[in-house]
């Protein structure tokens, strides 16, 4: 029997607003795009977003002829983030007004992009 291994790569979210997003992205979480793929009938664009630090990838895929909100269900799934200074994170976030949901119980907050994608901020180690 053959033993294979499988590692992350990346995650997607679709977004309405691939610009609106990327600057989303950069200033609420410091993520820049690594690297794009755009369909030659421009139909499609993949921009791959980074951390600098880790190799996990957030990509976002623009569809030219999507128009419609994407169906985030309950939005019950999400990404998380760990951040260094939680408190100057949450101020930053605060000011946005991008936070969504917090939990001081566990020392948690979510905060949404410009399609309602929940993105959990936690404290780092």
């Amino acid at each position: 029997m053959l033993f294979m291994e499988f590692t992350f790569a990346h995650n997607n979210f679709n977004v309405l607003d691939l610009e609106k997003s990327l600057k989303f992205y950069a200033e609420a979480l410091g993520l820049r795009e690594d690297s794009r793929h755009e369909a030659a009938d421009g139909s499609f664009i993949l921009s791959y977003l980074t951390d600098g630090k880790t190799p996990h990838l957030l990509e976002l895929t623009w569809l030219r002829d999507r128009k419609e909100t994407y169906n985030l269900g309950e939005n019950e799934f999400h990404l998380a983030f760990a951040v260094d200074d939680f408190a100057a994170a949450h101020e930053k976030h605060s000011k946005m007004g991008c936070i969504v949901y917090e939990n001081p119980a566990m020392g948690i907050y979510f905060i949404a992009d410009p399609d309602n994608y929940w993105l959990e901020i936690i404290p780092g180690k």
